[in-house]
Order: structure tokens, then sequence, then C-alpha cells
């Protein structure tokens, strides 16, 4: 929801309402994950994707028809055949849509959710997708840490998955959770799908230099919330990085060590060391390597500059284990020369040390495209 929140939200404030289509479970090689989404406006507008344009126009359809009639439906798009390419999956992936009116009658917490999210603040949506009983489906419960609100059918219902969510909340996982009709943890008729919008994961670029500048850009384009960091504040200046949330001129280590000690950084937290000074990168990759969360530590260098910062972190104390963790020289093997590209070839070594991938060419691999755990849930019945 979080990509096609501006328009929903608009469109909330000014009393219309708006079919919202959210991609709920996936099967095989689905192309869009649990959380996608796609809007059509009262004027008829659409924005957002949920299959990246294999299912949409039936979707749309579905979705203005949802909007007129004000009954939330549950859909499922399977592979096309000559009968139904119009509206199948050509990539063989099945997907569960659920698509349903929103507006200030249906959706009463929907401004909330924008104000935390736009705070930068932990907040999950709950909605009811599947119930014996038409009243109960598309109800809404908005998750915080610690605390819920929003009335999903019954007073059982709304306390099993306030409390259920919470360490999915934690974790930044979308999901979809099975109960009793009536709340039961054992049980089945009632189908939930939790929607998190956890703050947004931290970049933490070190070296502000010309490689900086273009790391910053395509990590913002990621949804990375970036922040670069150097010790020199004639180069460490916003106006060289208009792209970045913050730019801050400290000693790299002391930085990163107090943003670990205040809790700022987490397991999503990527770190880019580009400065390749010693003086600069040994004492924070110290701090980094024996940090335990934090998703992927890169550090730019060549060769000979890569030999000698390994001699002097294990002189440092580090061991092979904490060593391991760490991508040096940074990025993947792509020919890159220029700034732009080497950015690409970081930007690509995060995410497939993110999902799992190989970083081989797609066309010599036969295993699934999308082969990461979160998109392969049981195959459907």
């Amino acid at each position: 929801m979080r990509d096609v929140l501006d328009a929903l939200t608009s469109g909330w404030l000014s009393g219309t309402t708006a079919g919202l289509a959210t991609v709920v479970r996936t099967f095989k090689s689905a192309p869009r994950p649990p959380g996608a989404a796609m809007l059509v406006t009262a004027d008829g507008k659409a924005v957002g994707s949920v299959s990246g344009g294999c299912v949409e126009g039936a979707v749309y359809e579905l979705a203005t028809e949802v909007m007129s009639e004000g009954r939330p439906v549950l859909v499922r798009y399977g592979i096309s055949d000559d009968q139904a390419f119009s509206v199948g999956l050509t990539c063989g992936g099945i997907l569960d849509v659920f698509v349903e009116p929103v507006s200030r009658q249906t959706f009463t917490e929907l401004d909330e959710v924008r104000a935390e999210i736009e705070a930068a603040r932990p907040v999950g949506v709950a909605t009811v997708i599947e119930h014996p009983d038409p009243r109960w489906l598309g109800r809404h419960l908005v998750v915080r840490p610690h605390e819920f609100s929003g009335d999903l059918g019954s007073d059982r219902a709304n306390q099993a998955v306030g409390d259920d969510t919470q360490g999915l909340l934690a974790a930044g996982r979308n999901a979809t959770l099975t109960y009793g009709p009536d709340g039961q943890r054992r049980g089945e008729g009632m189908r939930i799908f939790f929607s998190s919008f956890a703050p947004r994961p931290r970049m933490l670029v070190f070296g502000a230099i010309d490689f900086a500048a273009a790391l910053a850009r395509l990590g913002a384009f990621l949804g990375y919330r970036v922040t670069v960091c150097d010790a020199r504040p004639v180069f460490a200046t916003p106006a060289r990085f208009p792209d970045v949330d913050e730019v801050v001129v400290a000693w790299p280590h002391r930085y990163l060590s107090e943003q670990l000690a205040k809790g700022l950084v987490d397991e999503r937290t990527v770190i880019c060391v580009l400065t390749h000074d010693p003086k600069f990168d040994v004492p924070l990759l110290e701090v980094a390597l024996r940090a335990r969360a934090l998703a992927y530590i890169g550090a730019m260098g060549s060769r000979r500059t890569h030999t000698d910062r390994m001699a002097r972190l294990r002189e440092a104390g580090l061991g092979e284990h904490e060593l391991a963790r760490l991508h040096s020289p940074v990025g993947l093997d792509l020919g890159s020369r220029t700034p732009e590209e080497t950015a690409v070839s970081i930007a690509a070594e995060i995410i497939a040390a993110q999902w799992g991938g190989s970083g081989e060419p797609l066309g010599l691999l036969s295993d699934r495209i999308h082969h990461d755990e979160l998109h392969e849930p049981t195959d459907p019945p």
C-alpha cells in the first residue's frame, strides 16, 4: 500500500471511494510479492501494480466494480492459456488478490496510518480477507508496537491478531494468517492479511567522494534512507549530496558506534565504506564487523588495499568468522568503470545478499527466478 498511499489518502480526504487491490499470497513464479498494490481512484486513474502488467486490466475492471458496489472480494489469478491470455499470468505463477473499497466509512483509521508512515514510525494493517460472515470482510486493525486500534469483528479476534502481528511488525514482514471465525488460533474460516510498514531501511555511506554520490542516488531509488558520513567538512556538504537524507561530518567509527548505541541501525541496515583509507576504514570496519545487527558490509578498494585492510583487521583482533561478513572489494563483476556503473555493481551485490541471489546471468540458470522463502508458500489447494 505504501506505493499508492498518496493517491489513496488524497481520495480519502476528499470524501471519495477508491478500489484498492492488494496481493495477499503468491505461489511459484508470481511477478510481485505479497503487499504489492494497485489503486483505482474515483475518477478512474490507476496507480501501482499487482502483477507487472499480466492481469492489470482484469484487476482494474474488478476494482472499478468493487468501488461501485462496495463489496470486497478475494480472487485468484493463475497460469494463462489461449482462451484466457488477457487475464492469466504468462510467468506460470499464481497470486491471490484482495480488492476492497476504501473510503472514510470503510477505513476510518487510514489517516492515522499515513501519519505513522510519514513520521517513520512502525505501523501495520491487518485486514480480513476471508470469512464465512461477509460483514467481516475488509475490516481493519491498525497495529503499532505494543498496541492496536480498530475492529475486526470481535474482541477475541482483535486480541489474537493484535498480539500475533507484533512480531511481523518488528521484522517488517507481510503475511497471511489463518484463524477460526471468532479469532480462534486453532481453526479455519478467517484469513487475515497483515501489511507491515516499517521505517525505510538505512544505507550508511562512508566517504564523501564521487562514487558515494552515485551510490547515494541509487540507494534512495531503491528505498533506503541514505546517510553520507565523512570526517572532512570540506567534502561532506549537502550541496555535494542533494539526494541523501542527511550528511554527517564526523569520524566514521565514532558515528557508527553512536548509531549502534542508540539502536538506530538494525538487521536491514547496509554499510558501504568507500574511503579506502586505513585511518578511516579500519576503525570503522572494526565496529561494523563486530556488530550483529547489519544486513551488509562492503568496502571499496583494490586487491592490494583489500589485502592490507584484512591484515590490519586481523591485527586488531577480528576473527575469521567476523571477516567473512565483509564484502571486499565491494560489488559484483560488471566491468564497471564510471561512478554510476560502480554504484550499480554495489547495489546488485546488496540485492543478491538480501535475497540469496547468485549474481549469475538468469539465462544460465535453471532454478526459479523468485526463489526466496518469503515468496514460496505451500502449493495452493
